[in-house]
């Protein structure tokens, strides 16, 4: 039996696929949906992902057919067709999506028949079918890109060499991804590879355009980016490789390794580019030896977060920075197989630390969780306290922050109290960016 979501820290298929689409300068979404769909996901897409803004053709510029209770009785179709006419008209783009909500796909509008009739138009518009119970918003990004892979990616028949796309970074989703996306891209290019990202700085239309002709996809996630992965693998022939989302030098090196065994790059060059990250990387970390020690910045943490950043975050905090990261919350909903595979995630710290890991949907269910890992003081005569502690979550952790003192940073979605530009916590530079923020909590007041 599915489990009630109280303040869900995504949106629904619509909300993912505007998101995705907002990340793609020129892509004009046109949403098929009641009135008020597109405006309400903007409300929560825009402040939860750390004040993103509208974009190119979002926020409150979004066509909308905003049908009403006489087209959801007689038919919606006259007046999606109505609304894609005036939005190829008004609206200057290069390629149109049509987005649906939830009631027109209950009421059998057919969206594909009314989007065929439109295939002589000057630009390309294509149908997705994004209401609320195909998924949340990881899924309305893999049903944009998948249907962009399938209708919009040109074929290639021969690929170009060390050219790679990268998937599984979920814009808005994940608060961070510009950052992160040009930090990776960084990475991979020290390499020689020819690196797209698909959005982020310097990539668009064009970059997807051109995505077929890469001989890899990296898949930047152990769960999302997979169906687009698959794809385009079926309609590109290109083959895709995973790995989880790497926070700082152990996993950004095992993250370079693996790609670089994946095409066959020479494994001197690879090292060398290890070894040369790391020196600026720890360089940066010396500096805070004195002050970390001093005053001793060790701590435990509580990590809430999706499925790509729980596991990476909970392993930094580990065996880099030292603390002790007793318990995670995975919030997202993911099936068994999903959760066998990010478990593993968690074993072999070299810290010798285990951490508890919980899977829960459920936004008040982690002062649960860590009371049950750390039971509370009974006037024991001798108590280890949980404390001094940090929780990495999102803003809905601040009530369990504030009941029991702890800083709290948010890095997962929403977040809705910092304004986020092009940080990242990805990578090497990613993991200097998460350092500063969570040691610049706790010296805060001196």
């Amino acid at each position: 039996m599915s489990k009630f979501i109280d303040r869900p820290r995504y949106t629904c298929a619509l909300g993912g696929a505007l998101a995705t689409l907002r990340a793609i300068p020129r892509a004009i979404p046109i949403v098929h949906a009641s009135a008020g769909c597109g405006h309400n996901l903007h409300n929560a897409n825009n402040p939860g992902g750390g004040y993103v803004g509208g974009g190119y053709c979002g926020g409150l510029s979004l066509p909308s057919s905003n049908v009403v209770e006489r087209d959801i009785v007689f038919g919606g179709e006259d007046r999606l067709r109505e609304q894609i006419t005036t939005s190829l008209e008004v609206m200057d783009g290069d390629v149109y999506l049509v987005l649906t909500g939830c009631m027109v796909e209950m009421i059998g509008d057919d969206l594909d028949a009314v989007v065929t009739e439109f295939l002589g138009a000057e630009k390309p518009v294509i149908a997705v079918h994004t209401p609320s119970f195909r998924g949340n918003s990881f899924t309305g990004y893999e049903l944009v890109l998948s249907a962009l892979a399938k209708k919009y990616v040109a074929k290639q028949a021969v690929k170009e060499p060390l050219s790679v796309n990268v998937l599984g970074i979920v814009p808005v989703q994940d608060v961070f991804w510009e950052g992160n996306l040009k930090e990776l891209k960084r990475l991979l290019e020290r390499l020689g590879l020819r690196v797209n990202t698909l959005f982020g700085e310097g990539e668009g239309l064009e970059s997807i355009r051109k995505a077929g002709a890469a001989s890899l996809n990296i898949v930047v996630s152990d769960i999302y980016g997979l169906e687009t992965a698959r794809v385009f693998e079926q309609v590109h022939d290109i083959p895709y490789i995973t790995t989880g989302f790497p926070i700082g030098a152990d996993e950004t090196a095992d993250f370079l390794r693996t790609v670089a065994q994946a095409l066959s790059i020479d494994p001197s060059v690879t090292e060398a580019v290890i070894a040369s990250e790391k020196s600026v990387y720890y360089g940066y970390l010396e500096r805070l030896a004195d002050i970390y020690n001093d005053i001793d910045l060790q701590r435990y943490a509580v990590v809430v977060a999706d499925a790509n950043y729980a596991p990476g975050a909970a392993k930094f905090l580990s065996d880099e920075l030292g603390w002790l990261p007793e318990l995670v919350v995975i919030t997202d909903p993911v099936d068994e197989n999903q959760k066998e595979t990010l478990l593993k995630r968690f074993d072999g710290y070299e810290s010798g630390l285990t951490p508890a890991v919980f899977f829960d949907t459920d936004a008040s269910a982690v002062r649960k969780y860590l009371s049950k890992i750390w039971p509370a003081n009974r006037n024991d005569r001798y108590y280890d306290s949980f404390s001094p502690a940090v929780i990495l979550g999102s803003v809905f952790e601040r009530e369990l922050a504030a009941e029991f003192g702890y800083p709290l940073l948010t890095v997962s979605y929403p977040v809705t109290n910092r304004i986020v530009l092009n940080r990242a916590y990805a990578g090497f530079s990613g993991a200097l960016s998460l350092t500063e923020d969570l040691l610049g909590l706790l010296v805060a007041g001196r």
